[in-house]
């Protein structure tokens, strides 16, 4: 199924304003929560369902698409969480970032497992773990092949890693930025709570931003309003999600302009 009212697969967008042809993306991020990698556990690491996650990389990895894959910490710990039982924000959020290291190096090693190269890049510094984030460095992991694993976050406090993945995307030239959910889209109110949300075929940034959707924080969505970067969000649900998404089928949301 494609995008169903949407764009056919030579149709969509990226940075720009150009289209990719054959439904393939050159260059792109993915944003997968931690919530994705526990699972139906809730909590920790699932591994059948990161393993899923990471085949699914591989083959679309397979595509010819150069990928990068920002990872969140909330299956292991949220700093927003943390600092709301007393801990002073900038120490809750820098023990998230660390939460974010080790789903990283879980996924790293599940992508090898699948049978493509793959690199963690921290931006906090810890090279006896992982390599330190360096733009360049990055650069040239993706040109070589490595599906590129970016944990730490920005290595800021108060920034989620929905900005992470923006910031990542536009540092790296990509051509969107495919947000993983366990939806199959934007809405205009949680559809869990209200069956009566409203679901977005697209939507620009700058509609994102007033609605004040929660699908990503506003930093994010105008980062990528500033940068003409699209946001592509659907479900992780199922297998090959996201390679459907970079074929252009299935159902999603585009935040674009």
């Amino acid at each position: 199924m494609r995008f169903s009212g949407r764009l056919a697969a030579a149709q969509l967008p990226v940075a720009g304003g150009t289209a990719v042809p054959e439904a393939a993306y050159r260059r792109a991020i993915v944003k997968v929560s931690g919530e994705a990698l526990a699972g139906s556990e809730g909590y920790g690491i699932h591994q059948p369902t990161i393993d899923r996650i990471a085949a699914d990389l591989v083959r679309s990895h397979a595509l010819g698409v150069a990928l990068g894959v920002v990872v969140g910490g909330g299956n292991i710990l949220r700093g927003v969480a943390v600092s709301g039982a007393g801990l002073p924000r900038a120490t809750a959020d820098a023990m998230g970032m660390l939460a974010t290291v080790v789903n990283a190096l879980v996924l790293e090693a599940a992508i090898e497992r699948a049978g493509a190269p793959a690199r963690t890049m921290s931006a906090l510094s810890m090279p006896q773990v992982c390599e330190t984030y360096e733009r360049q460095r990055a650069l040239r992991h993706l040109a070589d092949g490595r599906i590129v694993v970016f944990a730490g976050g920005t290595g800021n406090p108060l920034f989620t890693t929905d900005t992470t993945a923006v910031l990542r995307a536009v540092e790296m030239g990509c051509d969107a930025v495919l947000k993983a959910t366990n939806v199959d889209g934007v809405y205009s109110a949680d559809p869990k709570q209200d069956p009566s949300a409203r679901r977005f075929d697209r939507i620009s940034h700058r509609e994102a931003i007033d609605r004040d959707l929660k699908v990503m924080d506003a930093a994010a969505f105008a980062l990528a309003r500033e940068n003409m970067m699209p946001i592509i969000v659907f479900s992780i649900a199922g297998k090959d999600a996201i390679e459907a998404v970079l074929r252009g089928r299935g159902r999603a949301t585009i935040v674009g302009a």
